[in-house]
């Protein structure tokens, strides 16, 4: 059956959200460290990644935690210097990888519905989209908070197709993480493609049946799926 919609992971897939993050992080460290906070920059980094590690990459209150931990109390004022440090890093690397903007509107223009499936919650999600002007680009969005379910459960899955419309062989699933974004698409018998360029696990075996070096490799796969023809052809 010919395919008539692309879902996309968010993070590591459209966007390159570790180095982003790597940044953030970093910028967050050298500014509590440069208004007082007693110990090397590494050292905080580092120690901020271990309360990511433990509670969650998208854990909202990393500085307040780990000012506590540290501090033994929450020091207003380092804080606010990591946090208006982290924001302003945090806006200047929120970057697209190379040709996102014109592959998704070459797959627009050809008559493709997009999709995004992320794990995000929602408020974060959705910001990153409005940062990156891509607000209008996709049909549905679905986050963690639509289903409660990270992937590869299946409920994130099922609530996009259902919201497209679609039956599981009239997609594909495009991500970086082979457990979470294909394994959980695999599980429902949707085809995967693997964003190699996005993605920091082993991708020796994910199971994808097809691997992006770059996002605009999608163009040529797609043609050859629907044996040239687009969705909104004839």
């Amino acid at each position: 059956m010919q395919i008539k919609a692309v879902i996309f992971d968010l993070d590591n897939t459209l966007v390159d959200f570790m180095k982003m993050k790597r940044e953030a992080v970093a910028a967050a460290a050298r500014a509590m460290v440069d208004h007082g906070l007693p110990m090397s920059e590494e050292d905080a980094y580092r120690r901020l990644f271990e309360i990511y590690d433990r509670q969650g990459i998208e854990y909202q209150e990393v500085l307040d935690h780990f000012l506590k931990e540290e501090l033994g109390h929450l020091d207003h004022r380092l804080l606010a210097a990591g946090v208006v440090a982290y924001r302003r890093a945090r806006e200047a690397n929120m970057v697209l990888y190379p040709h996102v903007k014109m592959t998704l509107m070459q797959l627009i223009r050809r008559g493709y519905r997009l999709g995004v499936l992320s794990d995000a919650p929602a408020r974060q999600a959705w910001g990153r989209l409005a940062s990156l002007g891509l607000l209008h680009y996709f049909d549905q969005v679905i986050t963690h908070d639509d289903t409660g379910k990270w992937k590869p459960d299946p409920a994130p899955f099922r609530r996009m197709l259902e919201v497209l419309d679609l039956a599981h062989d009239q997609v594909l699933m495009v991500g970086d993480w082979p457990d979470r974004d294909i394994q959980g698409a695999r599980n429902l018998h949707i085809r995967t493609a693997l964003a190699l360029y996005g993605s920091d696990f082993d991708t020796e075996d994910s199971g994808a049946d097809f691997l992006l070096h770059s996002v605009d490799e999608l163009l040529p796969i797609l043609d050859t799926l629907n044996e040239g023809q687009h969705p909104g052809c004839c």
